[in-house]
C-alpha cells in the first residue's frame, strides 16, 4: 500500500507499520489471521481497518495468552531495549540474555521471535515491538536484568527455613502480599547488617531503586508451597518422566467412572425424592448440600462436584413448578431417566464431556470470598469464563509427553505455569491439584497418567466416539450374585440390567465400589412386595442367579414378610360418593354413569372412584342426579370455574460469552483476497456499478451467468458497513443470492443497501 492511503493523521511509525503490513505475502496474512483469529472476525474493510486492528491493546493482550515464559522474556527484553520505539537487532536482543544462554537457548529464541512475527508483535526488517506488548507481560520490565543478583532455586527451602526471625517475617508479608516493598534501607550505602540488606545481598530480594525492593516471584512461589520456576533457566522445565502401566491405569479408569456414575444416580434419586430449594441468591444452600451428601451417603465435597456436574449435563436442572409457592427448586430433568435407561459408557460420555465444558469450578465450593460466605454449589460464586480453558490446558500437558507418561501435580504445574505465564495465578495453589483430583474422579487422570477415555475426550469430545472407547475398558456385565448367610448379596461386577433391577428392588446397597454389597432386609422385601413381585418370584431370583447356596435365613425372611403383607389394604381415590339412603346408591352404581366414572363400593352407602370431583358431579348430574360437592369437614364447596391460570416463567439468566471460533482455511483466504481487491482497485481498471440499481443488476446478472467473483461493498441491516467477496448465484425480487466463503453458505444481500459492485478476475 502506498503512504497516500494512509490517513493524514497517521503517524509516521504507523505509516510504516501499515506498509510493512501490507507488503506480507498473501500466505502470511492468512497464518496471521490464523494466529489471531479475532482481526478476522467481522471481516476488515480494507488494510487499513486490519493495521488498526492488529494494534488493539485488547488482541495485542489475547495473542500474548498463548505465549510461554521464554517468548515474554524475549518480549521483554525488546522493551528494555527500547524496542517499542526504535528497531534493535538481533545481536543487541542476545546481548541481553548473555550469562544465561549456549547455544540452545538462541535456536529457541529465534523460534520465538518467528512466533511473534507471525502475529505481528514485531514487524520490520530489524525488531520493533508493537504497541501494548510489553504491558502483557505479567511481572515488571526489567526483572531480566536483575536476574544475577537473585538465588537461584536450587537450595532455596533450605535457605529460607534458616532464615532470621526478623528476616523470615519479611519475606512472608511479601510473598503472601504485593512483592514489592518500600524501605529505607534498599540503598547500596545501606547498613549491611540490616535484615534488607542482608536479603538483597542473599539474592532473596531484588533491588528495584534506593527506596524500594521486589520479593523475586519464584521465592514466593517456595513460600506458598507452590510448584516454582528457575527464573534462570529460561527452557521448558525438565521432570523425572516415568512411564506408568497404561494398561492398569485404563482399568482403573473404568472403576472410578463407575463409581461416579453410581454416585450420579444417587443423588439423581435423592433429588427425585426430595427436591432441594434455590437460595434466594442461587446455589444450594450449606444444610441441603449436606442433607443431600447424607442421603446418598457422600462426602459434601464430592456430592458438589456431582451436582455441579450433573446441572452440567442438564441431569439436574432448576424449575419452579414443584412447590405451591413458585419458588424454584433443583431436581432431576425430563432427560435424566433416559440417561438413566442408557448404558454404562453413553452415561460416562455424557457427564464427562459435560465436566470438560462446564463453566464452574467445583472446587470451590465452600471457599469464603471477601464477604467471608462460603461459595454455595450451582451458584455464580463459583463461575468463571475460564473454567473450560484451564481444564483443557492442564490436561493438554500430557499431549506434549509420549502416552503413558506419569505427570505428578507439581510437574504439571510447573509446565503449565512456564507454558502460559500469563495464567500463571490461575495454575497456583489448589487449582491444579483440585481440578485433577475431579479428573481423577472420573477416570480422565488415573495415577498421574492421561487415560485413553481421557485423551479421546480432549481431542475429540464427540460422545459416540467417548462411548467407544470407554466401552471395552469396562468389565462385562455379570449375570449371577452371591448370597451370604448374613442376608447380604455380593455382586462381583456390574450387573445385566435386568437383573440389576431386580436386586436393587429385592435388597438394598451396603456398600458400592468394584464389587456391590447388597443387604435383603425386611423393608427391602416389603419393597419388592409392593412393586409386584410375589414371594415365589423372589425366591426363584436367588435360587437361578445366587452362586452360593441361598441360606435358609433369607427364605424365611421372604416368607414371614409375605404372610404379613397385605393383610391391611390401602387404595387410592380422587373422589367419593356418600349417599344416606342405600337404595339411591344401588340406583347410582347401577346406573350408566356408575361404569363411566369406574366406580367402586366400598360399603352401602359410599363409593370411590379415581376421576376428579367436578367430573364426577358433572356426570352424576348428566345421569339425572343431583349430586353436590362436599370438602373433608362435609361442608358444602363452591365448585365454579375460576377461569385460566398462567404458570410464572423465570427470566433467563444472561449467557456466558462464547469462545470466539478460529475461521476455516478457506473464508480465510477470502478475508485476504477482500483485502487484496480493495488495496488494488484503484490501480487495475475493472467493469463496477455504483449509485444505479439497473447498472448493478446488469452486472450481477453478468457475473452470474459468467461465473465470476465480484466485490461488493454494502451496508448491513445494523448499518454497519461490510466489503465481501462472493461467488454469484441468483439475482431476483431484489436481492443478490450469493456463495460468500466467509460464512461457508449462501446469503442474501439486499441491492438497495449496495453501495458498489465490482466484477473480478476469477
Amino acid at each position: 500500500m502506498t503512504p497516500s492511503t494512509h490517513p493524514a493523521s497517521r503517524s509516521g511509525r504507523d505509516s510504516a507499520f501499515g506498509a510493512w503490513l501490507t507488503q506480507l505475502s498473501d500466505a502470511d496474512l492468512v497464518m496471521l489471521l490464523r494466529n489471531r483469529p479475532d482481526l478476522a472476525v467481522p471481516p476488515p474493510l480494507n488494510m487499513n481497518v486490519l493495521t488498526d486492528r492488529v494494534c488493539l491493546r485488547a488482541s495485542v493482550q489475547r495473542a500474548l495468552d498463548d505465549a510461554d515464559l521464554l517468548t515474554l522474556t524475549v518480549v521483554e527484553a525488546l522493551a528494555l531495549l527500547g524496542a517499542a520505539e526504535q528497531r534493535v537487532n538481533r545481536a543487541a536482543l542476545l546481548g541481553m540474555f548473555a550469562g544465561l544462554h549456549g547455544a540452545e537457548l538462541t535456536r529457541e529464541i529465534d523460534a520465538r521471535i518467528d512466533w511473534l512475527r507471525e502475529r505481528a508483535l514485531i514487524w520490520g526488517d530489524d525488531l520493533q515491538l508493537i504497541d501494548g506488548a510489553a504491558d502483557a507481560v505479567p511481572w515488571r520490565i526489567g526483572r531480566l536484568s536483575t536476574l544475577q543478583h537473585v538465588a537461584a532455586l536450587d537450595g532455596l527451602p533450605k535457605r529460607l527455613q534458616t532464615l532470621p526471625p526478623e528476616q523470615a517475617v519479611i519475606v512472608e508479608k511479601l510473598a503472601h502480599g504485593t512483592p514489592f516493598g518500600s524501605t529505607r534501607d534498599a540503598a547500596p550505602d545501606a547498613h549491611p547488617e540490616r535484615p534488607i540488606p542482608q536479603l538483597i545481598a542473599a539474592g532473596l530480594l531484588a533491588r528495584i531503586d534506593d527506596h524500594t525492593v521486589e520479593l523475586p516471584f519464584h521465592v514466593g512461589q517456595v513460600v506458598r508451597g507452590e510448584a516454582a520456576l528457575d527464573p534462570h533457566v529460561l527452557t521448558e522445565p525438565t521432570t523425572d518422566l516415568k512411564t506408568g502401566d497404561m494398561r492398569a491405569a485404563n482399568a482403573s479408569a473404568a472403576g472410578e467412572a463407575m463409581e461416579f456414575l453410581r454416585d450420579c444416580t444417587s443423588i439423581i434419586a435423592v433429588l427425585g425424592t426430595a427436591p432441594a430449594p434455590d437460595l434466594k441468591a442461587g446455589g444450594l444452600g450449606v444444610r441441603e448440600l449436606r442433607r443431600i451428601a447424607k442421603s446418598a451417603g457422600l462426602s459434601e465435597e464430592r456430592t458438589g462436584l456431582l451436582v455441579e456436574v450433573l446441572a452440567a449435563a442438564t441431569l439436574i436442572t432448576k424449575g419452579d413448578d414443584y412447590l405451591a409457592s413458585g419458588d424454584p427448586v433443583w431436581a432431576p430433568s425430563e432427560i435424566a431417566d433416559a440417561w438413566l435407561d442408557a448404558d454404562t459408557a453413553a452415561q460416562w460420555a455424557k457427564v464427562a464431556s459435560a465436566w470438560l465444558s462446564m463453566k464452574s469450578r467445583p472446587w470451590l465450593i465452600g471457599w469464603r470470598g471477601a464477604t467471608d460466605k462460603p461459595a454455595a454449589a450451582l451458584s455464580e460464586d463459583i463461575v468463571s469464563h475460564t473454567a473450560e480453558a484451564d481444564r483443557r490446558h492442564m490436561l493438554s500437558i500430557w499431549t506434549a509427553v509420549p502416552e503413558g507418561t506419569v505427570l505428578q501435580a507439581d510437574d504439571a504445574q510447573r509446565l503449565l505455569t512456564w507454558r502460559r505465564p500469563r495464567a500463571a495465578r490461575r495454575f497456583a495453589g489448589q487449582a491444579v491439584i483440585s481440578t485433577l483430583a475431579e479428573a481423577s474422579a472420573l477416570g480422565l487422570v488415573v495415577g498421574g497418567i492421561l487415560t485413553a477415555p481421557g485423551r479421546a475426550l480432549l481431542t475429540d469430545p464427540d460422545l459416540p466416539e467417548l462411548a467407544d472407547i470407554m466401552q471395552p475398558l469396562l468389565p462385562q456385565p455379570l449375570d449371577h450374585v452371591l448370597v451370604q448367610a448374613d442376608l447380604t448379596v455380593v455382586a462381583p461386577g456390574p450387573l445385566v440390567p435386568e437383573l440389576h433391577d431386580q436386586v436393587n428392588l429385592v435388597a438394598d446397597v451396603e456398600s458400592a465400589g468394584a464389587a456391590t454389597v447388597y443387604r435383603v432386609t425386611e423393608h427391602s422385601v416389603l419393597r419388592a412386595l409392593d412393586s409386584g413381585m410375589s414371594a415365589t418370584a423372589i425366591h426363584t431370583l436367588f435360587d437361578k442367579h445366587s452362586r452360593t447356596p441361598v441360606p435358609q435365613a433369607l427364605k424365611y425372611l421372604v416368607d414371614d414378610t409375605a404372610r404379613r403383607h397385605g393383610q391391611l389394604r390401602a387404595g387410592m381415590a380422587s373422589s367419593f360418593i356418600r349417599c344416606e339412603d342405600p337404595a339411591m346408591m344401588k340406583e347410582v352404581l347401577a346406573s350408566a354413569a356408575a361404569a363411566e366414572l369406574g366406580l367402586r363400593a366400598l360399603a352401602p352407602t359410599v363409593a370411590v372412584s379415581q376421576l376428579p370431583l367436578g367430573d364426577v358431579l358433572e356426570r352424576l348430574r348428566s345421569a339425572g342426579f343431583t349430586p353436590a360437592g362436599e370438602d373433608e369437614s362435609g361442608d358444602i364447596i363452591d365448585l365454579r370455574p375460576r377461569g385460566v391460570r398462567l404458570q410464572a416463567r423465570r427470566q433467563r439468566s444472561v449467557a456466558v460469552p462464547r469462545t470466539l471460533p478460529v475461521p476455516k482455511h478457506e473464508q480465510l483466504v477470502s478475508v485476504v483476497e477482500g483485502l487484496r481487491a480493495t488495496q488494488i482497485r484503484t490501480s487495475h481498471s475493472r467493469a463496477s456499478a455504483s449509485g444505479s440499481t439497473a447498472a448493478t443488476v446488469a452486472l450481477l446478472q453478468l457475473a452470474v451467468q459468467a461465473q465470476r467473483r465480484v466485490l461488493i461493498s454494502f451496508v448491513d441491516a445494523q448499518g454497519t458497513a461490510g466489503v465481501r467477496v462472493v461467488e454469484p448465484v441468483a439475482v431476483q425480487a431484489g436481492q443478490l443470492h450469493a456463495f460468500d466463503p466467509t460464512a461457508d453458505a449462501v446469503r442474501r444481500f439486499s441491492l438497495a443497501r449496495m453501495s458498489s459492485v465490482e466484477l473480478l478476475d476469477n
